[in-house]
């Protein structure tokens, strides 16, 4: 007999079934967990729906999905804004496909411009595709040296210049000094900011999950970033430094502290996130000796005639980059918020 799934949304009763079976899905990333939900709905206001299919009691497939209404960027639901991976997670492909019907479904009734998935591998080879996005992510051994000397040898030799300038990485009981690093970074790009209370959410909500460090020169601060941990893996997400981060390798010395911690707490994979095709961090990240693996995301068109190209690299938006590095930074990190949040 076939097995019969009910799809429904998860509620408050419905947590820990749902992180139950995230952390035993073989597909399901911590981009699935069911604290996202409160992030994107208390951190952004957008309304979100976490679908699950589930026969009986037993949940065999989760998507979660959010909402981005804007008058600048369009209407998308998306699973899931502001993360690297989402989309489907599911032990079985008919548990799979409920969810996934359930969520076009959604989709054509929200007359939402795109529905998308954030898949690591394509779900949808008939849908729409960009080859926009990369993700690099590495095996790591037991012993630290041994993962310091499968580090190229010219970025190895950035990590070494950190050591040798005495840089020291700093585990934080908070955001607030990593917020200042990385908001300084941010703006030096041109890119909107996050706000504080985004930060200071992600770190309530996912609690030793989601670790902040802060590398500092003598007692002071030059750069930070705030990391994921799932099973047995770790994903510095979000980091960033001034000038004398640029001057001491600081942001090498960063990446390999992140690195040589997880080691020695037992993780086994370091996830580099994902980065733009031709952008410096792509470049930065190749230079670890880590191999891209384009992201294959699935875009299905319901309201929009056409795919809008809303990042960076986008040309008519160089300006408006340009524009936004000359802002003072206090008023940068006012306004930023109110654009990132609209960005997904």
């Amino acid at each position: 007999m076939m097995p019969h799934y009910t799809v429904g949304l998860m509620g408050t009763q419905d947590r820990a079934r749902w992180d139950d079976f995230v952390q035993r899905c073989p597909s399901a990333t911590f981009f699935h967990r069911a604290g996202w939900q409160q992030v994107i709905e208390e951190g952004f206001g957008h309304p979100t729906w976490f679908m699950y299919a589930a026969e009986g009691d037993h949940i065999q497939a989760v998507l979660p999905l959010a909402q981005i209404k804007s008058r600048w960027f369009g209407n998308t639901l998306r699973s899931l804004p502001f993360c690297v991976y989402g989309g489907i997670a599911a032990n079985d492909e008919q548990a799979a496909q409920a969810v996934d019907h359930a969520a076009q479904r959604l989709a054509a009734r929200l007359r939402v411009d795109h529905l998308e998935y954030r898949h690591i591998h394509s779900r949808h080879p008939d849908w729409q595709h960009r080859p926009t996005y990369a993700t690099f992510r590495k095996a790591l051994r037991a012993d630290p040296e041994e993962n310091m000397l499968a580090i190229p040898r010219k970025q190895r030799a950035m990590v070494r210049k950190g050591l040798a300038a005495g840089l020291a990485g700093t585990a934080e009981a908070d955001t607030r000094r990593f917020f200042d690093c990385y908001a300084r970074s941010v703006h030096r790009l041109g890119t909107p900011v996050f706000s504080r209370r985004y930060f200071s959410l992600l770190q309530r909500v996912f609690a030793d999950d989601c670790e902040v460090l802060c590398v500092e020169h003598g007692r002071q601060p030059i750069c930070g970033v705030l990391s994921f941990r799932f099973r047995g893996e770790i994903l510095p997400y979000y980091g960033g430094g001034g000038e004398l981060a640029r001057v001491l390798a600081g942001n090498d010395f960063m990446y390999w502290e992140v690195m040589r911690r997880a080691c020695a707490s037992g993780c086994t994979l370091f996830d580099f996130g994902r980065s733009k095709y031709g952008s410096g961090a792509f470049a930065f990240k190749k230079n670890w000796g880590f191999e891209p693996q384009p992201l294959g995301y699935d875009y299905q068109l319901y309201n929009g005639a056409t795919l809008r190209d809303v990042q960076p690299l986008n040309p008519k938006f160089q300006p408006l980059i340009r524009a936004w590095r000359r802002l003072p930074l206090p008023l940068a990190n006012l306004i930023g918020p109110h654009i990132v949040r609209q960005l997904g």
